[in-house]
């Protein structure tokens, strides 16, 4: 499983090169996409295509290849295959006939837009690309909005401005970020709420693959004031069960959707009360 740029291909590391010139053969999404990436490195091997409308049934072939002893290395068209890519069933196939199956790191797109967009990072949530269809979509974010995390969704140029408008009206406004052309010459970081984000790409057309982020659920004064107390109690409840202050803080800390930081925070500021 080899990761590849997700723009600039200079990203790429000198591992995956290393593979991708001894495997006998490389499955990825489009054959021509992929070409270019290894004539720019002068590879020549062999290429597959393996993309989600023929992943049943190329599987089993692929398996058949591992099956005679033939090394397999599997691409996306950017990034990380496996990663809102094609890939699950042949890992699965290569398993259940004891291939070993072996992971070469490098770029992942939500990754590295949710490092530079400016929310908090202590837990992130990647949901993929948002459903096509307005109501799936909304009832995604419905399933989704009370998730204590940072939220990642992958979307296209011709369905951002819609998708902006559902997560401001199932979500609220909370803070976000548009992170689009990631590594590429164009590359952007569009920060703000869900409203200005909404207006801003309402009223002007964008191109190139894109990285939404938004900020976990942002509660009331109210709410908040109940969490403190319940949060209080929860941290007891931990700490009776694990003996340790800051394990219970910590554990607590991320049923809440805080940093361990910003409890201890909230707990002083109660107990100095």
């Amino acid at each position: 499983m080899v990761a590849t740029p997700i723009g600039n291909l200079q990203d790429i590391t000198f591992r995956a090169l290393e593979i991708l010139k001894m495997v006998a053969v490389i499955a990825c999404e489009d054959t021509r996409h992929t070409r270019k990436l290894l004539t720019h490195f002068g590879i020549k091997q062999k290429l597959v295509s393996y993309h989600e409308h023929n992943e049943t049934e190329r599987a089993p072939e692929l398996a058949e290849m591992l099956e005679k002893g033939k090394l397999l290395a599997v691409v996306s068209d950017a990034g990380t295959p496996g990663i809102s890519d094609p890939s699950f069933r042949i890992v699965q196939k290569a398993h259940e006939i004891g291939a070993k199956v072996v992971s070469i790191p490098g770029a992942v797109a939500f990754v590295n837009a949710v490092i530079v967009a400016g929310l908090p990072t202590d837990s992130v949530f990647f949901g993929g690309f948002l459903p096509s269809k307005k109501s799936e979509r909304r009832n995604r974010l419905e399933e989704i909005k009370s998730i204590p995390a940072t939220i990642c969704f992958y979307e296209t140029p011709h369905r951002i401005a819609k998708s902006l408008t559902d997560c401001l009206e199932i979500l609220g406004n909370r803070n976000a970020a548009v992170v689009r052309e990631l590594t590429k010459l164009h590359e952007e970081i569009i920060r703000g709420d869900l409203e200005q984000l909404t207006e801003e790409f309402s009223q002007k057309k964008v191109k190139g693959e894109m990285v939404l982020v938004i900020s976990r659920e942002v509660r009331s004064t109210k709410a908040n004031e109940l969490d403190i107390k319940s949060l209080a109690v929860r941290v007891k409840e931990i700490e009776s069960k694990v003996f340790d202050r800051k394990i219970a803080l910590k554990k607590a800390a991320k049923e809440f959707g805080l940093s361990k930081s910003e409890a201890y925070k909230i707990l002083l500021r109660e107990k100095n009360r």
